[in-house]
């Protein structure tokens, strides 16, 4: 049987959520494009195509461009923290923290967009990513 390290279960549920949001994205954008009569050139640069289509269409896309940046660090320090052994309880509650504090981030932006709410959230996850990424280089001295 496999050993499996429980802090590799939120990585795989934000995985998991950023592929939910990119269909998200992709199954507001199309309708969008179509209503806006817009050709197949229409999505050569994505920031044109955001000026012609409504915002709350984009606000989906920028959050899953979103979710290919900080988490990639995220992803980073669970797999250090997993192969070196310090994939401790404390350090499995942050990574669920972050991984949940990612999509509630994504389902806010991507429906209501409210700046200073997802800043606040954004700040919680970095610094459960913070916390975890100093844990870890304090237990490895």
């Amino acid at each position: 049987m496999l050993n499996a390290h429980p802090i590799f279960i939120p990585v795989l549920v934000l995985v998991i959520w950023s592929i939910i949001q990119m269909l998200w994205a992709v199954s507001a954008r199309l309708p969008a494009i179509s209503a806006a009569k817009l050709g197949p050139t229409a999505g050569q640069r994505t920031s044109e195509l955001a000026e012609l289509l409504p915002k709350q269409t984009q606000w989906k896309f920028d959050n899953y461009n979103h979710l290919m940046e900080q988490p990639t660090l995220f992803y980073a320090t669970v797999i250090v923290l997993a192969i070196t052994g310090l994939d401790t309880q404390f350090n499995v509650y942050l990574a669920w923290f972050y991984t949940g504090s990612r999509v509630v981030h994504s389902i806010v932006q991507s429906t209501s967009n409210p700046v200073l709410v997802r800043f606040i959230i954004f700040a919680a996850s970095s610094i459960a990513l913070a916390v975890m990424a100093v844990n870890g280089i304090m237990q490895m001295l």
